[in-house]
C-alpha cells in the first residue's frame, strides 16, 4: 500500500519509474515508466489494492509529447505569458512552456499523483511549476489565463465533449487554446485548424502503433 501523503506519493514515484528523454521532445526529462519499471503491466484491481489510480503521468503520451516539441520550436506561443496545461500529466507540456519563456505555467489534473509527477520533473528540468488538483471544468477557465494547452484529451467521449465545450469558451473569453492530439476518437473534426504534424515514437504497450502521427491544433475564431 502507498503511504497517501506527498512523501509518499513521490516515492512511490522515484521507486517506480527512471528518468529518461521522451524521443520526440529530448531537451526534457521525465519520471517514467518503462520495460525495467513495468507498472502499466499492474491490473486495475491490483492499483486499487496499492492506492494508486491507472498512472497516466507515468507516460510521454504522443499528444503531449507533440505540444510540448511545437512549443519549444514556437517559443512566441507563450513567451512571457500565463499559461495552464489542462490535465497536464507528467507535466511534459507545462515544463516545455517554461523551458519557452512562459511567465507562469499551471499544471492542472484531478489525479493526486500528478502533483507528486509534477514536481518531481519540474525539479529535474530546472523550472518551477504550479500544481492545482482542482477539477477546473467545474468553473470558467481563469480569466488570467492567456494560454489552455491541452494534450490527449479525447480519449472517451463524455469527457471530450465537455473538455472541449469548456476550452471553446475558455477562446471566446480570449484565452489562446492549442491542442495536441494523435487522432483520438472522440476528437472533434471541425472547427479546429492545424498547426503541425508530427511522427511520434510510442510505446507499444500503451499505443495501437510505435509512431503516431499526432498533430498540435488550435481552435477557430
Amino acid at each position: 500500500m502507498i503511504e497517501d501523503t506527498p512523501q509518499g506519493r513521490v516515492a512511490f514515484i522515484l521507486e517506480h519509474t527512471v528518468l529518461e528523454r521522451p524521443p520526440h521532445t529530448p531537451e526534457i526529462v521525465l519520471h517514467l515508466a518503462t520495460e525495467i519499471t513495468p507498472i502499466w503491466k499492474l491490473t486495475e484491481e491490483a492499483l486499487s489494492e496499492i492506492g494508486l489510480p491507472p498512472p497516466f503521468w507515468a507516460f510521454a503520451w504522443a499528444g503531449g509529447q507533440a505540444l510540448a516539441r511545437y512549443l519549444i520550436d514556437n517559443p512566441h506561443e507563450v513567451a512571457s505569458k500565463r499559461v495552464i496545461d489542462f490535465a497536464a500529466g507528467s507535466g511534459i507540456v507545462a515544463v516545455a512552456a517554461m523551458k519557452a519563456g512562459a511567465a507562469q505555467a499551471l499544471a492542472a489534473d484531478i489525479d493526486i499523483f500528478c502533483g507528486a509527477a509534477v514536481e518531481l520533473n519540474a525539479r529535474a528540468n530546472g523550472v518551477v511549476l504550479d500544481f492545482t488538483g482542482t477539477d477546473l471544468l467545474d468553473a470558467p477557465a481563469p480569466a488570467w489565463a492567456q494560454v489552455i494547452l491541452a494534450g490527449d484529451i479525447c480519449y472517451e467521449k463524455p469527457l471530450a465533449e465537455r473538455v472541449m465545450a469548456w476550452l471553446t469558451a475558455a477562446r471566446a473569453a480570449g484565452a489562446r487554446v492549442l491542442i495536441g492530439d494523435p487522432g483520438r476518437s472522440y476528437f472533434p473534426r471541425v472547427g479546429l485548424i492545424k498547426l503541425a504534424e508530427y511522427q511520434v515514437p510510442t510505446t507499444r504497450e500503451l499505443e495501437d502503433m510505435a509512431v503516431k502521427k499526432t498533430a498540435v491544433w488550435t481552435l477557430a475564431d
